[in-house]
């Protein structure tokens, strides 16, 4: 048996350490209250049937360029992307299902079902084709997905760090805890240790400050953990599926590594960017 004294050590270690995650959570809370006020949604939300999605189209022109984010990743970190095409045509992101700003609906995840919501949203958004879709690291394998389910609307397909080919190999190393993610949110730990926000330090600050606050929120985290863990599968799933070989088809490498990936910097972005544009040029001419 434990000796009194042992037994005071424990229960003292225990009331601290009770102490310590009531204050986290405490922490977490009050800080992603803020962050609600500070960062309101730039695009519209859009109702795909249980849920409703956030889309964020900017530009003019044609083709549309509709932009597929890397696992956990959200809309406001194409902002280097998203800014420049703009300048020449119609570009939108968006947020899956569970990720940034957008509702999880009440289904369990399943990457099969993303490409059909985003095909719904563009329709009840009023987007209109031809699309290019662009797609970093898991959103390349949905582009696949995307483009081979409705060719009719699709022009080409950007693919970025493409977790089925060879330049995005790297991508598919899965960080360890990653299961864990939500629940050290929900404590407050990865916002003070800041281990998931650092990697949008690079992005433009009102942007940056969005990816920062949705890489500490448990409610995002929930879906992006799931995506990343089964990245793996998605893109074997998107290698199955049949692509028109007259489809316009181009693979960029923006050396991603592990997940949460970002293109957190301008030069990085850049070389995205010229890609797209000149995919863009293809289809016009």
């Amino acid at each position: 048996m434990l000796s009194q004294r042992t037994r005071h050590i424990v229960f003292a270690v225990a009331g601290l350490l009770t102490f310590i995650i009531l204050a986290g959570v405490t922490y977490q809370s009050v800080a992603t209250a803020l962050e609600r006020r500070q960062f309101p949604y730039p695009g519209r939300l859009i109702d795909v049937g249980d849920h409703q999605l956030h889309l964020h189209c900017t530009g003019e022109g044609t083709p549309t360029v509709v932009l597929e984010s890397p696992a956990a990743g959200l809309s406001t970190s194409w902002d280097w992307v998203q800014n420049d095409l703009a300048k020449t045509t119609r570009v939108c992101s968006y947020d899956r299902a569970g990720l940034g700003w957008s509702e999880a609906g009440e289904r369990p995840y399943a990457a099969a079902r993303v490409p059909d919501e985003l095909h719904t949203l563009l329709e009840r958004a009023g987007e209109q084709a031809p699309f290019i879709l662009a797609g970093h690291e898991l959103g390349a394998s949905f582009a696949r997905m995307f483009a081979s389910r409705y060719r009719e609307t699709t022009a080409a397909i950007v693919l970025i760090d493409d977790p089925g080919g060879a330049a995005g190999s790297a991508s598919r190393r899965v960080p360890r805890m990653v299961r864990a993610w939500p629940w050290l949110a929900r404590v407050g730990l990865l916002r003070v240790t800041r281990t998931l926000s650092r990697r949008a330090a690079g992005l433009p600050a009102e942007s940056g400050g969005a990816a920062r606050a949705f890489l500490n929120r448990p409610d995002h985290l929930t879906r992006g953990a799931l995506e990343v863990a089964h990245m793996g599968e998605t893109a074997q799933a998107a290698a199955a599926e049949t692509l028109d070989p007259a489809l316009p088809i181009v693979e960029v490498s923006a050396n991603s590594t592990e997940p949460p990936v970002l293109l957190d910097s301008a030069d990085r972005a850049r070389e995205v960017t010229r890609a797209i544009e000149q995919m863009v040029k293809r289809i016009r001419h």
